[in-house]
């Protein structure tokens, strides 16, 4: 009885908290949009189950049991690394939150649909735009956009990829406005990461709250690499069957080599560095202690740049020298596609909605947030005058990198953005600042309520694939909005439920 007492004074301080957001939406500032309470405070409906439990365990026992989960994520040695601002890694245990979000079946459903729908249209965007440019000649985008993109790859121009796929491994990073509405944040089509997090998750959340689970349908996320496995040996030149699949990774020293082995292991293929591929006669083969072994997939973690040293950069060492004109000759399949990435360019962005239309015929079924192109006059002049109203975004940078916040910055920051972004107006976006949807977290001891958002997963191989689920990102810092992993924010479960 009195673990539930200690429940109810922190419920007290959590909606004392919450009236304090009321009062900023009368004095005309939006209230961040509460997934497990309703207005009134009361858990919304799918929630009432787990809310019972967590009452009816009490406070010292869910301590105990985030105690368990980050000592079992620290046994396993999941880690993450947080990079200081002299660029110097920290490898940390990765921080998880035991209370899991909830997504009903008919929200996923949306979902589902949504991304479906986005990634089968940026992949025929892909197509074009290394083959004809037929959007372009249009004008539904302007070209200058494209040629002017770092991600853009005139080297690769003709290339047939296997299957026509160039998104094979998705990760579109989704957002709750003030009014709940899921919105597309921004498209992960390079070489997304968070998967493994995504499982070592749920394996700990089954593990530490086995009870969570006998009250809920809860789909599952485990069969992820299967999926990726199975995606991969399609695109064999060989068949299937015969293929021989690799990981293709940067090293240890890379922040996601933890998810690189894990993958690998998983599907049980081999982990391999640059060093340990050889192009011969326009094949790549795999050094082993029996002599070379052909390669007919390599899923890739190296970037773009890196890849190929006779094609890219000329001084890279992570790559395999050749592997390009392999991949051109049909003899091998690369995932995800090399100049993928112009299609997640953040200043594309902004025309997805009109490459939607434009391939598909179709209104886009997820939203995106309205973006403000620093290449159009009238769109910089406002941003400037605006900028501790806006976020700003480096359009090639990822991780929360390249990134200032209006709201929080300083004067001098703003001015070195702003001398930024009349140097160079093509390589920065900007949009309004939305409320990222919040959630409540047991954190030290307290429930206390943060920002969060959502990576859902997609495989593209005969058909396209929407992990039931995703990384749900944290902003662990009270008020923040910054969710990356990179920048100290840590992750939930996620659970779609089944009906």
């Amino acid at each position: 009885m009195g673990h539930v007492v200690g429940f109810t004074q922190m419920l007290k301080q959590f909606q004392s908290g919450g009236a304090g957001q009321i009062q900023m939406q009368r004095a005309g500032q939006a209230m961040a949009y509460h997934e497990f309470y309703q207005d009134d405070f009361r858990p919304r409906d799918h929630y009432l189950p787990m809310w019972e439990h967590i009452q009816t365990t009490g406070q010292q026992i869910l301590g105990a049991k985030a105690r368990d989960a980050h000592l079992t994520l620290h046994t396993e040695g999941v880690t993450f690394t947080v990079y200081s601002n002299d660029e110097e890694g920290i490898e940390r245990v990765w921080p998880f939150d035991i209370l899991p979000r909830i997504i009903t079946a008919i929200e996923w459903a949306q979902i589902e649909a949504g991304l479906k729908q986005r990634i089968r249209a940026l992949n025929l965007f892909l197509k074009d735009l290394y083959h004809g440019q037929r959007i372009l000649k249009d004008g539904v985008v302007p070209p200058e956009l494209i040629y002017r993109g770092k991600d853009f790859r005139r080297e690769i121009m003709d290339i047939t990829p296997p299957h026509d796929i160039y998104t094979h491994i998705s990760g579109v990073d989704l957002i709750r406005d003030e009014d709940g509405r899921y919105l597309v944040l921004e498209d992960n089509l390079r070489t997304p990461s968070g998967v493994s997090y995504m499982i070592e998750n749920r394996i700990v959340e089954r593990r530490i709250l086995p009870e969570f689970f006998a009250r809920y349908r809860v789909r599952r996320v485990e069969h992820y690499p299967a999926l990726l496995l199975q995606a991969l040996r399609h695109l064999s030149p060989r068949g299937a069957n015969d293929a021989t699949i690799v990981v293709l990774t940067p090293g240890i020293f890379n922040s996601a080599y933890f998810e690189h082995t894990f993958l690998a292991k998983e599907m049980g293929v081999e982990l391999a560095e640059g060093r340990d591929l050889v192009c011969k006669n326009d094949k790549v083969y795999l050094k082993t202690t029996q002599g070379l072994r052909q390669v007919d997939v390599v899923y890739r973690r190296v970037d773009d740049d890196f890849l190929d040293p006779l094609v890219f950069r000329s001084d890279s060492e992570l790559g395999v020298a050749g592997i390009i004109n392999a991949w051109r000759a049909g003899n091998v399949a690369l995932a995800n596609a090399p100049g993928a990435g112009i299609a997640d360019d953040k200043a594309v962005y902004a025309y997805v909605p009109d490459i939607i239309r434009y391939y598909l015929g179709e209104s886009p079924i997820l939203p995106s947030v309205p973006t403000y192109q620093m290449t159009d006059h009238q769109d910089r002049m406002y941003v400037l005058d605006n900028m501790e109203k806006m976020v700003i975004k480096a359009v090639a940078e990822s991780g929360g990198y390249g990134m200032l916040m209006g709201p929080s910055s300083t004067t001098a920051q703003r001015a070195e953005f702003a001398r930024k972004i009349e140097e160079n107006p093509r390589n920065y976006i900007a949009q309004p600042v939305i409320q990222l949807s919040r959630h409540i977290c047991y954190l030290d001891g307290e429930l206390e309520s943060r920002h969060l958002d959502l990576r859902p997963f997609s495989i593209y191989g005969s058909d396209i694939e929407v992990v039931p689920g995703g990384l749900t990102r944290v902003a662990m810092t009270k008020g923040s909005l910054v969710v990356n992993s990179s920048q100290g924010g840590g992750s939930k479960d996620t659970w779609v439920l089944a009906d």
